[in-house]
């Protein structure tokens, strides 16, 4: 088995690893340290939840050399603020005993508090597409030393809509560099990108696309509606071992919904992440949940791609996701660093088909679980499920029976309006009053 040790970090490197307590690296650690290590780019293909943050940055900061420049020389593209975060505290755990300055820069926070920390140097920068950009279109950020660009999570980035961003800083930064790709699924678009951007990047593949984490027990549950899913969760709530949980859904209004109807029997014990809360309340919301002093967290699939939040006990469904792809990186957020997880699906008539294609992309059955006899069968359902009918228009227009006293209007007297003050008559002027003239006439002679 390999070892951190066999890896032959630097000995400042190697005492941070030792400080945090690891010994043995991921399996697609081990793979892609020597493909990076090449100065080849590299693309890799692994799914959530298996360690691909140190997957580019053991490589990159073994091969570290103080240099005297203020410009960054690594540019790390995640797709959230939260992840942008994430990635830079591991930096700096891992450079604890090594002259290394590293940036986070992110939207949602003032953006000149981020410029003065960049104009006082930095060596690595982790953003987001859409506020480095900004940073470089301003000319405050500068990649004219930039030797390496990691972009994680390739396909989240381009699923939330950066290509523009992302093509946008591809055609600013210097040609001559390393690029270490690390993606979950390989799509057309991704597959597009490298096409056009990238030179035959070696990939690195640790399993193919789908693949469930073994780690994980699945439960389905056929739940008629939305308001019943609710009296599930609640109903699992009562058990203590749900102590650390994730709800999914779809919508940021349905995210707050749900946080509303669970403070009513759990009160204080939840909070909700979307893209509408504002930075220091995602961020606050964060730490709150990691230092366990919130019980779960209702959320969208934003945190669905890797942040590496400790010991999730349960990953809750309370909607499918729009891609098969996403329910596995949903799913991933527990069941990690070899522990046990479970993932709790919870499906409508409706969603029965997209299920059955989840099924059949990790190439398993999901085994169904009947809803516990004292949970309450909702009937009222919430306004996205009800089926939006168009109104019925009768394709026979109604005729009206001309009577004898109705007559054609002749061409003539027919009035067309052409609109506008050009085409309109003019008005007619109010009817004159001679005898009020005739007295005025008269007081203008006496005068």
């Amino acid at each position: 088995m390999v070892t951190f040790q066999d890896l032959n970090l630097p000995t400042s490197l190697q005492k941070a690893i030792d400080d945090l307590g690891y010994t043995t690296p991921t399996p697609i650690q081990t793979k892609a340290f020597p493909v990076v290590m090449s100065g080849r780019d590299v693309m890799g293909i692994a799914q959530t939840g298996t360690g691909k943050t140190y997957a580019y940055l053991l490589p990159i900061l073994k091969q570290w050399k103080f240099a005297k420049l203020d410009v960054p020389r690594v540019l790390i593209l995640v797709p959230t603020r939260e992840l942008v975060v994430q990635v830079h505290e591991e930096i700096e755990k891992l450079t604890k005993y090594m002259s290394v300055r590293s940036i986070a820069v992110y939207g949602g926070v003032n953006i000149n508090t981020q410029k003065k920390d960049i104009y006082a140097g930095s060596d690595i920068i982790v953003g987001t597409p859409g506020r480095v950009m900004d940073l470089a279109l301003d000319n405050v950020l500068r990649f004219d030393e930039l030797q390496k660009l990691v972009i994680d999570e390739f396909d989240e980035i381009l699923n939330l809509g950066f290509r523009v961003q992302l093509t946008s800083i591809l055609s600013m930064i210097r040609s001559k560099r390393q690029n270490i790709l690390f993606s979950a699924t390989m799509t057309e678009e991704v597959d597009e990108i490298l096409d056009e951007y990238f030179d035959f990047p070696e990939e690195v593949s640790l399993a193919p696309s789908g693949t469930p984490l073994e780690k994980i027990e699945q439960r389905l549950y056929k739940t008629p509606n939305f308001l019943t899913k609710l009296n599930l969760v609640k109903h699992f709530l009562l058990d203590e071992s749900y102590s650390r949980i994730l709800l999914f859904v779809n919508s940021k209004r349905l995210a707050d919904f749900v946080l509303e109807h669970l403070e009513e029997d759990f009160p204080d014990q939840f909070g909700a992440i979307h893209s509408n809360k504002t930075q220091n309340y995602r961020l606050n919301t964060m730490e709150l949940f990691q230092n366990g002093e919130l019980r779960g967290l209702v959320t969208t699939d934003i945190m669905a791609r890797g942040l590496d939040i400790s010991d999730i006990t349960h990953v809750i469904n309370l909607q499918l996701p729009e891609s098969p792809e996403q329910y596995i990186h949903r799913i991933g957020r527990t069941g990690r660093a070899d522990k046990d997880g479970i993932a709790i699906s919870m499906v409508s008539p409706k969603e029965e088909e997209e299920f059955l294609e989840i099924e059949m992309l990790m190439q398993k059955e999901v085994d169904v679980i009947a809803i516990p006899s004292e949970v309450k069968i909702e009937e009222k359902r919430l306004e996205f499920e009800k089926e939006f009918k168009k109104p019925k228009v009768s394709s026979k227009k109604k005729t009206i029976e001309k009577g004898a006293s109705f007559h054609e209007k002749s061409d003539k007297n027919k009035k067309v309006n052409l609109g506008g003050p050009g085409k309109r008559k003019p008005r007619k002027t109010a009817p004159r009053n001679r005898a009020v003239e005739r007295k005025r006439a008269e007081k203008r002679k006496k005068k």
